[in-house]
This record gives C-alpha cells, structure tokens and sequence, in this order.
C-alpha cells in the first residue's frame, strides 16, 4: 500500500465512523486541535449532518461538549489528538458519568505498535477513563476490506446508541491512525454503499426503557423476517410472539436456545434454516428487507453468516448489543413480549412471504426426515432419540461445540415444554458437568426442572472435577463418544498436516472406569432402539433408586456421521425450493 493509500484508508475509515454516528443522532463534534485527528478532522469536515466546533483547551472542550449534551439530551461527540490532551476530558468524564449525560470520546492515537517504546506523544489510551466510560472501544488501526468499514460504522451506531441508553453516559472510542494523515489526493471517494444506512426506519428512532409503556413501533416497509437467538425470555414472549407473526405475516426462525421450540408455540416457528440457508437460490429468493431480532446471535453460523447486510432492529431488554454481523441500525432496551404486542404493520402483511418460508421449512424438514430414516447411527438420531423421551417440562444442558450445532440442526420442534441450557456466553467446553450440578442443585430447591445433559467426549473430560458432583445431579448423563473434536471436520483446518493430533485432540477415555470412580453407573450403547431403552429405564428408575445416576455413553463412527450431513446438505442444496 503507498503512502497515499493509507492517507485515502484513514479519511474512509474515519468517514464510516462518522456516518455510523451521524445515523445514530450525533449532530455535534467538539473538537481540539492536533495532528494524529486529523482523518477525522476532515472526515467531518465533509459530513453533511455533523457541526464542527473547535475549541483549543481539551479540558474546556469535555465540559462544553457535557453542557451541549445536557441540554440538547443527545449524544455530543469530542475529539482530541494523543497522549496527554484525552487525559484533559476527565474531569467532564466524571461529571458526564455521575450525571447521565451521553458524550462519544474519540481519542486518536498513534499506531499500537508504538506503545510502551517511548514514542513522542504516546501513552496507553485504552480504557483511559477506567469505570467511568459506559464502554471502551480500541477497534485498530484503518482497514480496507467492506466488512471492516461496516463494522466499524456499526461502532459508532453503537457508540451513540449506549451513551444516550437506559444508563446514558460517556463511551471512548480509541482510534490509532499510521501516517501519512493528509491524503496525497483527492481521495473523493465515498464510504463505499451499504456500510451504513441514511436513515433509520420510522418507529426504529429511539433506544426503549425495560418495562416502560412501549408507544406503537412502526415495521418499515417490505419484506420482514424475526429471528430469536439463544436467550432467558418471559413466560409471556410465546404467546405474543405468535400472535404478532400471524397478524403480521412474519416468520419467526428460532435458535434452539431461544426455548421456543419446545412447547405450544412451536407450530409458529421455523427450525430447519441451517440447511435451507445452503440452498443458493432460495436464499437468494428468501433475503428478507429487515431483520426484527431477539436475544444473542444464533447457534448456526451459517444462519449468522446469511443475515450480514441485513438492516436489523435488536430487542434486548438487559441492554446488551449483540451484533457480529454488524447490521444493528438500532436497539431497543425494552420487554420482547411488549415490543410484539407494540409491532403495527408498515404495510399490508405479505401473507404469500410468510407462506413462502414455511412451504420451504417443511419441504427441508420432510427431506432430512427422509434422508435420516436412511442413514447409520449418528448424532442426529441420537439427538432425535433424546428429545422424543425426556419428560415434558423437564430441561436439558447441552454442550458447546458440536452437540449444540448438532442439536441445532436435527432438533426439530415438538408441544411438550422443555427447558434447554447451554453456557453460549462465551461458547467454552469446559464447566459442562459442574454447570449441570448447578442447575439440579437449582432443581432441589424448586428453583427449576430437573435436569439431563448432552455432553460431547472432549467436554465430559474437559471438567474432571465436576464429576466430583455427581451426588448433586438428578437425571441422566448422555455423553456422545465420536473420539474428539468432531467439530473440525466440518470446519476449513480437515485435512491439515497433523490434523487429528493438533485439532481433534482425541483423549480416548475408558469411561465405563471414570463413571464407577464417580459413582456413576455406566451404560454403553451404539444403535437407538439401545438408547430409547436406556432413557426409559432411566426414567422410570427415578422413583425407585435415584442415588446413582445412569452416564449413557453413546458410541458414534464419525466419519459415517460426517456423510451423513454432508449427505444432507448436497441434497438441499440441488432441491428446488
């Protein structure tokens, strides 16, 4: 890249992160002057919806831009250059902090690679104002590529959104900047189409107080879709969200974890999009125009993948932002059941969009039915099997990695209540059985159903001292042994030098030994009809001899299983839709 390049870089970077900011309801920038800010200096300068006001005192800047803020009750916008004039803002900080008032802190700074070598001019600027900034954000240095200026036009769209939310208050943005700052040329070129929206839709406006009375949220025009990802929603989001799907044509694609595909309101939701997404053309001929979301971002990543470029609207009552696809244009911190109840159509409801969905859901559904009456013994039987006889009501705590993907895919929906569990915060394999000890300790008290687990091989062994628990656990254990981290057979690193040794990790536990240390009492099985058995002697053991529990280690050939998705996917994939 020559140097004019990454003048051209700074400037367009630096503009996306405006327009993020300008779409989220910044108007003001309050600036100091200096070298390192320029980029965004003149990406302001060319804004069409931002003020510039220059003010040489950064300390008297940060309390110019919290008075703006509070009498206006938006978000203003300071930008310094780096090192010492950022520290000038604190005491504005504090005050914007202990206030509520919403301020964006841009701090420009030298590249990372400078830090600590006694560089003119640098200092960690990172998390500058420690617990007095809502968020910190140190996004890196300028890239090219459309994703990275999408993402970071959503920063700022989120930038905004936090400091003006629930708990309005300062966020710090940190933006280190390579020479040369000033472009050799021109450099006219916009920020590119798509990376952020000129307008938020009517009724996507303004950021929701939890529980407040929500007025009437205008749907934009076209075609929508709903998508609820994993999430601990109220009692009361089945109900309602069924009815707003019917009264509004919209279909609703459910994460297993989202709990609604489990229960009366499961013939509302949609659960076969993991592998209708991977027919080209119907996901082609399904992109919807906007995304209503719910909860964290799905399981399938092939759903996630698919929903990038989508303007979204995401509901979260804890005032969370989650985003990786970064196409949030707004978020709303309110009750999910009271936002369906709010929803009014942007147009006549599309019926045939909503019915067009549903005849592509259950076309995939009969064809994975079909495909799966035919195969050997694999996780989804196994997955098929177990939801069919765990009692209704109860829960199940399900593995990260493969299990979770694989119960994502073949789960399917059924009536009976079922409570799921998964630890996708951070999508970890460990603490699964110390997890699971938990949650039927929960039960114990009344606080929950009793609870089973699905675990893989990797993540059973993976918190050995959760099996020191077992006294703690009240239904069965079903571990599925397929020799380590089957996950990366369907991930790029298949087929790398040394792949089973460095990725797969196989472990080959003995773990009809580990269960009689544990005071487990161990079952091994290879087919369903064993399987279906073994729940159902475990079930109705329950009442007789609860002390020790059944560990059902369920033994899969891996490389069959392999087939059988794959299998699965090719036949969706050439189906017509």
């Amino acid at each position: 890249m020559t140097e004019s390049d990454t003048g051209c870089l700074n400037l367009r970077w630096a503009a996306a992160l405006l327009a993020g900011l300008t779409a989220g309801g910044v108007s003001s920038l309050v600036l100091s002057p200096g070298s390192r800010s320029t980029p965004l200096v003149i990406a302001a300068q060319r804004s069409t919806g931002l003020a510039l006001i220059p003010i040489l005192d950064e300390r008297s800047a940060g309390f110019f831009a919290l008075g703006a803020a509070r009498a206006a009750n938006r978000p203003v916008a300071l930008l310094a250059t780096s090192g010492s004039a950022p520290a000038h803002w604190y005491p504005a900080v504090v005050e914007a902090s202990e206030s509520g008032v919403p301020l964006v802190l841009l701090s420009a700074d030298r590249p990372p690679t400078l830090r600590g070598f006694g560089a003119n001019q640098t200092i960690d600027q990172t998390r500058l104002f420690g617990a007095f900034a809502r968020e910190a954000h140190d996004p890196g240095l300028p890239r090219v590529d459309q994703a990275a200026l999408a993402a970071i036009a959503a920063l700022g769209r989120r930038a905004a959104a936090v400091a003006a939310g629930p708990r309005p208050g300062p966020v710090q943005i940190n933006l280190p900047f390579e020479e040369p700052l000033v472009p050799a040329g021109d450099c006219t070129e916009a920020v590119p189409a798509g990376v952020t929206a000129s307008a938020i839709p009517r009724g996507w406006a303004e950021d929701g107080a939890a529980g407040s009375s929500l007025t009437p949220i205008a749907l934009p025009p076209g075609r929508g879709l709903v998508v609820v990802g994993p999430g601990r929603f109220g009692a009361e989001l089945p109900a309602a969200l069924r009815h707003a799907a019917h009264r509004l044509a919209l279909p609703v694609l459910a994460d297993p974890l989202s709990g609604l595909r489990f229960g009366p309101a499961a013939d509302a939701v949609l659960c076969n999009y993991d592998a209708l997404l991977r027919n080209a053309d119907a996901a082609r001929a399904l992109r919807p125009d906007w995304v209503l979301r719910f909860g964290g971002a799905p399981v399938s990543k092939v759903l996630g993948q698919w929903l990038a470029g989508i303007p979204a609207l995401l509901v979260d009552p804890a005032g969370g932002w989650r985003d990786p696809e970064h196409g949030v244009l707004r978020r709303l911190v309110a009750e999910p059941a009271s936002v369906c109840a709010a929803l009014s159509p942007g147009g006549a409801p599309d019926t045939a969009w909503a019915t067009r969905w549903r005849q592509a859901d259950q076309k995939v559904g009969a064809l994975a039915e079909t495909h799966l009456n035919a195969a050997p013994w694999c996780e989804a039987q196994v997955i098929r099997t177990l939801l069919a006889h765990l009692p209704a009501g109860e829960a199940l705590l399900c593995a990260n990695s493969l299990p979770i993907r694989q119960l994502d895919a073949w789960s399917g929906t059924r009536t009976e209540p079922l409570r799921l569990h998964g630890n996708r915060g951070a999508s970890g394999i460990d603490g699964q059985l110390s997890t699971l000890a938990g949650l039927n300790h929960a039960a114990r008290a009344g606080e929950g159903p009793p609870c089973w687990a699905l675990l893989g091989d990797l993540s059973a062994v993976h918190d050995l001292s959760g099996w020191l628990l077992a006294e703690h656990l009240r239904r069965p254990v079903v571990v599925i042994n397929n020799a380590g981290g089957r996950i990366f057979d369907y991930l790029p690193q298949h087929g790398l030098p040394d792949f089973a040794r460095l990725w797969r990790t196989p472990v080959a536990p003995d773990f009809g030994r580990l269960a009689g240390t544990f005071g487990f009492v161990h079952r091994r099985i290879s087919g369903a009809d064993a399987l279906a058995q073994a729940l159902d002697a475990a079930t109705a053991a329950e009442t007789s001899s609860p002390a020790r529990r059944p560990l059902l280690e369920v033994c899969i050939d891996a490389h069959a299983s392999r087939s059988v998705h794959r299998g699965l996917w090719d036949a969706v994939a050439a189906m017509s839709l």
